[in-house]
């Protein structure tokens, strides 16, 4: 027989000073808890009562606000008490103390949210979602977040487990009576059903795969010869000095980066050391980082300087390139020739392995918004949408997995109808695995060990 869960306790708000901070408590029959802290008084549920909160000899530690929600009608579905103080890390402290002089304990990290998923107030998915909207880089992430809070992502998942159940059943009866003389796959329209199927699992992937780019973002990498320009186009994307520019090669001797919003999508810029042989022991080191960065890159743009095109230095760099990483050839500099910006969409890949080129100027900024453009075209982004909802690796994962499963189920004949089945099992395993329904407990422990204290 399991312990029954204990009283945890922690600061809910951010460090530092503040207006107002928040001690959350959660456990079992919190009421004496309630009255021991606000010095004898019982507060009403759901009703903030303003008191001092007092130590253990009476003296009050600070005042403010005492919330006192009852199981289950709460977060975490056990009774829940809300300390709103003020926001001084010291006097926050002192309350926390108090708390744990009560008999509670520290809280780990998302222990609140964890319990709100065990006790059936969040699935996995919603839980998630919380740290998402917290860490939310964007207004287009953070209002995904949201609606994957409020459950839109798991109806989606829920009414896929729902259609892979019935289809299961009609096969799991089959097997039951195999005296039946009858061809199962066309008598229960299953292979109708499997490509419906399919075709659900493939929106629901293709919504999470658009969602996963406004949470994770991409990762966009600037290659080229030393003093080609990468740091200016830097500049110029950040709309703000962040790398030094001088026109000595080898001014950038360690990776530079950068965060900026593409239509909601957070795209991390690396600036990186030009790609040279070198005696220079500091800019070796950030030569070796800035390989490292392109190996870890959604998409290299590739600074080609017009007046000499694709010299040795250049053709060098691209060499040590990853093979299947995408690439965008920058033609910089256009300000001094004259040349028109141009986005040029290549029917055979460039020299440079290029599919794109994009002729601009980052000094003047022209062409920067064909740039701009080119990027989210090469990672699919096709635009922020109410069909969407943030998604994770695991949730992408999953799906991938259960895409798998019914695609070896389409490939079952009449004679192997046990196979039918257990590769349906195995898909509806693989999205119950989204919403927690089936989850191995180490799993757990990595989602909810990444929260924040008080979450």
């Amino acid at each position: 027989m399991s312990n029954p869960p204990q009283t945890i306790a922690a600061v809910a708000t951010a460090p530092g000073r503040g207006g107002v901070g928040v001690i959350r408590i959660s456990g079992k029959e919190l009421l004496p808890l309630a009255q021991a802290l606000s010095g004898g008084k019982t507060p009403k549920p759901r009703t903030a009562l303003y008191t001092d909160f007092t130590a253990a000899d009476g003296t009050p530690i600070d005042n403010g606000l005492l919330l006192y929600f009852p199981a289950p009608a709460s977060f975490t579905g056990e009774d829940v008490i809300e300390l709103q103080g003020h926001g001084g890390p010291v006097v926050m402290q002192m309350l926390l103390s108090r708390c744990l002089e009560l008999g509670a304990r520290a809280a780990e990290p998302g222990e609140f949210t964890k319990r709100a998923f065990l006790n059936n107030k969040l699935d996995l998915a919603q839980a998630e979602s919380v740290a998402d909207l917290i860490d939310a880089s964007s207004q287009s992430a953070a209002k995904m977040a949201l609606r994957s809070l409020k459950g839109e992502f798991s109806r989606h998942i829920h009414a896929l487990v729902d259609e892979l159940i019935t289809l299961r059943m009609l096969v799991e009866a089959t097997l039951d009576f195999p005296e039946e003389d009858i061809d199962f796959l066309e008598a229960a329209d299953a292979r109708g059903r499997l490509a419906a199927l399919q075709r659900q699992v493939e929106a629901v992937r293709a919504s999470a795969r658009q969602g996963s780019l406004l949470r994770e973002g991409m990762t966009v990498v600037l290659v080229g010869a030393p003093n080609v320009g990468k740091s200016s186009l830097l500049n110029a994307l950040a709309g703000d000095e962040v790398a030094i520019v001088t026109d000595i090669a080898g001014t950038t001797r360690d990776t530079v980066r950068e965060q900026i919003a593409l239509d909601g999508v957070p795209v991390h810029i690396v600036d990186t050391a030009g790609l040279r042989e070198t005696d220079d022991v500091v800019e070796q080191i950030g030569i070796g980082r800035s390989r490292r960065a392109a190996e870890e890159a959604d998409v290299a743009l590739v600074l080609v300087d017009p007046a000499e095109g694709l010299n040795a230095a250049t053709r060098d760099i691209l060499a040590q390139l990853p093979a299947g990483l995408k690439r965008i050839e920058i033609e910089n500099k256009i300000d001094l020739n004259g040349t028109t910006p141009e986005r040029q969409d290549l029917n055979q890949a460039a020299d440079s392995g290029a599919a794109t080129r994009i002729r601009l100027s980052a000094k003047t900024g022209a062409g920067l918004d064909l740039l701009r453009q080119a990027l989210l075209d090469q990672v699919g982004w096709q635009g922020e949408s109410e069909s969407l909802f943030l998604a994770r690796s695991r949730h992408l994962s999953a799906l991938e997995a259960a895409a798998a499963e019914l695609d070896a189920a389409a490939l079952c004949n009449n004679q192997q109808i046990e196979l039918f089945a257990e590769h349906l099992r195995l898909a509806q395993l693989a999205c119950s695995e989204i919403t927690g329904e089936f989850s191995a407990d180490d799993l757990l422990g990595v989602i909810f060990s990444r929260f924040c204290i008080g979450k």
